[in-house]
């Protein structure tokens, strides 16, 4: 695979970029694995890569029934962070943002990360009493946190409504620098062509029909493409992860429901950093094209549909317009909802499931983009090695059985 750079760039520049190849390969399933991937959005696709480049497996497939990123991996607000409650979910989202900071460079594909900070806004005593606990726990836990006061909080969002009649007048709140955004998009094809470039086969438009069990043993999937084998399996598949799961006799703890998003026309730079309210749920961030990126909280009717609603629209942006009455003439571009696995724990799930061989990467609710290194990090790990890493081996589906959850939505005060 050609590497980008300034002079690659320069040089089909001036052969009028007749000279780039596709960012991987369109492959065609072969009969037999060492492994297989159900789902090429991004904690498939960084499976694939972390197999190969970590462990040395290069016949690996990655089964993707639509198009690479045409599932949650392009429907998400982009936000990354590692500011939890828990030691288990710091420590696995740390994981991903350090994984992040380093992952343009390691991709040579550009991941557009942006690391301008994330503030959790308090409004009431009992909110900054949370906010004192999470920032306590994630200087505890080796992370970087503060708690801020209101003054601070308005140097960073000046924009912020703090009027008299004002119905959340921010308190302050805890800050994490090391927060921000990265492209969405960026993460799945940048991914897509670093295993795509180490022999990965990435397989658009194959649906998993069934998986093949044999002495209690998986032995590979039947796709509408025919027989594939292999005897590792890995489902990443989200919210269709169940549905895969039932086929082996596996029944998973997980709901599925609409997470909406919406971006405003462009305007000119307002807010340069990621804003969540704790009053209203509504969350923020402006693009380097200027748009509004903006999301809130779940809506809690169990869908497999991609369209949200319009009382959840209502409350989102009704929340957005609490903390900024200036954006009130913004005209919307465009709406979209993504289905998150939702847990009784709001927590993933990560770990062995079922016959031998089967592994799972699923129930990460609307923390899934922001995990995506890690996921994929750790579910190569298992699948390469049959066991777990120290940090997936809390998250295991065993947990609901012993009853050792990590109730982040609780820890934190928010729902993930």
């Amino acid at each position: 695979m050609k590497r980008y750079s300034a002079f690659s760039l320069a040089t089909e520049g001036l052969r009028a970029h007749r000279g780039w190849r596709p960012a991987w390969r369109k492959a065609k399933p072969r009969e037999a694995y060492d492994a297989i991937i159900v789902g090429g959005g991004g904690h498939g696709l960084a499976t694939a890569y972390y197999l190969a480049r970590n462990h040395g497996m290069r016949r690996v497939a990655v089964l993707e029934k639509g198009w690479i990123g045409g599932g949650n991996t392009g429907r998400n607000t982009t936000a990354v962070r590692s500011n939890y409650f828990y030691p288990e979910s710091v420590a696995l989202y740390d994981l991903a943002l350090k994984l992040y900071e380093g992952l343009s460079k390691e991709l040579n594909f550009n991941v557009m990360l942006s690391q301008r900070g994330m503030l959790i806004a308090a409004h009431t005593p009992m909110q900054m009493e949370i906010c004192t606990r999470i920032a306590n726990a994630m200087q505890i836990n080796g992370v970087d946190g503060q708690l801020i006061g209101a003054e601070e909080a308005l140097l960073r969002a000046p924009l912020l409504n703090q009027t008299a009649d004002a119905r959340y007048n921010c308190m302050g709140g805890v800050w994490q620098s090391r927060a921000g955004v990265a492209r969405h998009d960026a993460v799945a094809w940048g991914y897509a062509r670093g295993a795509s470039d180490m022999g990965v086969d990435i397989i658009e438009g194959c649906t998993v029909t069934d998986l093949l069990i044999e002495g209690g043993r998986i032995t590979g999937v039947e796709t509408d493409m025919g027989t594939i084998r292999a005897d590792r399996v890995g489902l990443a598949a989200a919210g269709a992860t169940p549905g895969l799961a039932a086929m082996a006799g596996v029944r998973l703890p997980i709901h599925n429901y609409a997470l909406q998003a919406f971006v405003s026309e462009p305007v000119k730079p307002m807010l340069d950093i990621v804003l969540l309210y704790l009053g209203t749920g509504t969350y923020v961030s402006q693009s380097d094209k200027g748009e509004l990126v903006i999301g809130g909280g779940l809506d809690r009717v169990p869908t497999h549909g991609q369209r949200g609603n319009l009382p959840s629209q209502e409350t989102v942006l009704s929340g957005l317009l609490e903390m900024f009455p200036a954006f009130a003439q913004l005209k919307l571009l465009r709406q979209w909802a993504g289905v998150v696995d939702v847990v009784p724990d709001s927590s993933p799930v990560i770990g062995p499931a079922g016959p031998e061989g089967l592994y799972l990467n699923c129930g990460w609710g609307t923390g899934g983009f922001k995990a995506i290194p890690a996921g994929g990090w750790l579910l190569a790990h298992l699948l390469a090695k049959g066991q777990h890493h120290e940090i997936s081996r809390p998250f295991d589906l065993d947990r609901f059985a012993r009853g050792r959850l990590i109730d982040e939505a609780a820890g934190s005060g928010i729902a993930h």
